[in-house]
């Protein structure tokens, strides 16, 4: 590998191998060949002067380009479909006159893209059950610890390890629906021609509009998808770009807001994502355990909404049934949030699949705030012994201010129940008070939630893949 010249840190450092061979030169090239092969067999088997030896030297040339014919041609043509053209045709004599007969070059460039991108999304679809299963396992085990709940990065009512998580789980259902609706709803360009009128393959077919159908019909089925557009310009509409980034900007969403809550965790000490036994926090700092992965899917993240807005204005500044400035962008934007995507679900998986929880921590942190949050049921039981409604309310925010000016202005503990075990007005002993300080009572239907959650809604997605839950763990470099 080169040193001297620039490299996208996503091939080098953060995407997976089997997402950068989707949108390498190979896999690219060789699905142009193969369209080109599905096009010409589409021509012989509804009458057009095409021979199966023809064919058949275009399916034994498919998986084969040659780089140094192509680059050969585009420097003397500037047109890289015709390069490819007149490359392929080198490799397959015979058939040299008939490949790309009809076509224009958005025949390859668009029909490959959604190819790509169809397959770019499964392997995204597979990636997002694998962090659910992770996650899966993680909420099920921590179902019913209790930490606290915050609005606003404040204390508030209780809730549990294992909820908290399903919230995370959440999200990716809510991207999973959508990835499975994007390849779902993805159909090819077809073959529709310069304009998008089908004109030359009408001219071809002698006018018989049935044939001109049904060859993309043939094109659509040896590709793989049940359906082409049913109209276009030269290219298909933009808009699908847009459509598929939004979905992975969804994604990225998802994992920043996840990883946020993870940084913020690990500040507390209550969870922290994996540490290596050999990692180094800082340079400066040996004690510090930073939280790199999850700073990483958000740093990541950040780059994929940013990308997506690129689509939506190129689908917004088309021309008439075709323009040229979709191009670079294209070629730029599209792969590069496939990868990024890519790579922030891998770190997604590893942080998810050995997530490290300081149970201690956690319940330290509830015991230093239970106390406020059990004077409603304290009020509650002083009432029932006689006490007067409003007497015990005024009497507990008054000393529940006291109580926070012991912590937060002296540095000392929580010291609210020795204040009302002492107060005459509420008439409990402090044992009495213990008996409101059992965190559990206080965590609502959060463990009924939580298996609700997994058996109605995850199992059923890990019972539909199952091949994505087989797949070995992608090898990260952190």
């Amino acid at each position: 590998m080169s040193t001297n010249v620039y490299e996208s840190p996503l091939s080098s450092r953060y995407a997976s191998p089997e997402m950068l061979y989707l949108f390498s030169p190979d896999k690219k090239f060789t699905t142009w060949h193969k369209l080109w092969v599905a096009l010409a067999r589409g021509e012989m088997e509804l009458g057009l002067p095409i021979t199966e030896d023809q064919v058949r030297e275009l399916e034994v040339h498919a998986d084969e380009v040659d780089y140094e014919a192509a680059k050969r041609w585009e420097a003397k043509l500037r047109h890289d479909v015709m390069a490819h053209i007149h490359a392929y045709g080198e490799q397959c004599p015979k058939a040299m006159p008939i490949i790309h007969l009809g076509a224009t070059s958005c025949y390859v460039g668009d029909n490959t893209d959604v190819i790509l991108m169809r397959e770019g999304l499964l392997l995204i679809r597979d990636k997002l059950v694998k962090t659910l299963a992770y996650l899966e396992k993680f909420a099920d085990c921590y179902k019913e610890l209790p930490t606290l709940g915050f609005t606003h990065f404040q204390p508030a009512q209780l809730v549990t390890v294992g909820k908290r998580a399903t919230l995370w789980m959440n999200e990716l259902l809510m991207d999973l629906e959508e990835v499975e609706y994007r390849i779902s709803h993805m159909a090819l360009l077809g073959s529709k021609g310069t304009t998008g009128t089908q004109a030359s393959f009408l001219e071809l077919f002698n006018g018989d509009h049935e044939k001109v159908k049904a060859l993309e019909e043939k094109i659509a089925v040896e590709m793989g998808f049940d359906r082409v557009v049913p109209v276009s310009g030269q290219t298909y509409s933009r808009k699908m770009d847009a459509a598929v980034l939004s979905t992975l900007s969804g994604i990225a969403q998802s994992a920043s807001k996840f990883a946020t809550d993870l940084r913020l965790l690990c500040h507390l000490k209550e969870i922290e994502e994996p540490f290596e036994a050999s990692q180094i926090g800082s340079s400066a700092m040996p004690y510090k355990r930073n939280p790199m992965r999850c700073e990483r899917i958000c740093a990541l993240a950040r780059y994929v909404m940013a990308d997506a807005v690129n689509p939506v204005i190129t689908a917004a500044g088309q021309w008439f049934e075709r323009t040229l400035d979709d191009s670079a962008n294209k070629r730029i934007a599209i792969p590069e949030a496939f990868l990024a995507v890519d790579a922030i679900l891998n770190l997604y998986a590893n942080v998810a699949s050995g997530l490290v929880v300081h149970e201690k921590v956690i319940a330290k942190h509830v015991r230093e705030e239970l106390p406020f949050m059990a004077t409603e049921n304290i009020m509650m039981d002083a009432v029932k012994r006689g006490g007067d409604r409003q007497a015990v309310h005024e009497r507990i925010r008054q000393l529940s201010l006291e109580a926070g000016h012991t912590v937060k202005e002296l540095g000392l503990p929580n010291d609210l129940m020795d204040r009302i075990a002492g107060d005459p007005v509420f008439g409990l002993t402090r044992g009495e008070l213990e008996a409101h300080l059992d965190p559990g009572a206080y965590i609502g239907r959060c463990p009924e939630q939580v298996e609700e959650f997994l058996v109605g809604c995850v199992h059923p997605v890990l019972k539909r893949y199952p091949t994505a839950l087989r797949q070995a763990d992608t090898q990260l470099t952190v």
